[in-house]
């Protein structure tokens, strides 16, 4: 099933969540969801017959400047077809319904978002940092970060060749 299709089926079934299709040459198809309806839809997604999205491949943040986004890479192994939703949160409260109850995979990628980018998944079962330390101050991956010159007393400055 393409891209469209599934645009059509989640359309007639979650209405104005489903926000638009986007389709642009070089690139893989998307659909852009309301982030308040994510978990339904991704459960939709999932249990529904025809569309079975049993595994998500990957999840990862991006900074737009204005906003923060969110993209999940879904594959159904049964139907071996494969689908982008993508989902855009306020910056300067980036908060989220979690989707690790819905697929496994995305309790790590859950939390580098949050660790990278701040974003906020609400009733993720262990949201803490994954690859800074707890007391690191800001979150690397977006735009306007400024990476500190010392981190508890250890020069972070680049080493200049």
């Amino acid at each position: 099933m393409q891209t469209k299709e599934i645009y059509s089926k989640l359309k007639a079934k979650f209405g104005d969540s489903i926000l638009e299709l986007v389709e642009e040459p070089n690139f893989d198809a998307f659909v852009n969801v309301a982030p308040e309806a994510i978990k339904e839809i991704a459960m939709f997604l999932r249990d529904e017959n025809d569309l079975e999205f049993d595994y998500m491949t990957n999840l990862s943040g991006i900074d737009y400047k204005d906003s923060l986004g969110i993209v999940y890479h879904l594959y159904s192994m049964k139907n071996n077809h494969r689908t982008v939703i993508k989902v855009k949160v306020n910056r300067e409260k980036p908060i989220i319904p979690t989707v690790e109850r819905v697929w496994k995979t995305a309790n790590w990628h859950e939390r580098e978002v949050f660790d990278m980018f701040g974003v906020e998944f609400s009733g993720h079962p262990e949201l803490e940092r994954i690859l800074c330390p707890e007391d690191w101050k800001g979150f690397p991956l977006r735009k306007d970060y400024v990476a500190p010159k010392e981190y508890n007393g250890i020069d972070a400055t680049p080493n200049e060749a």
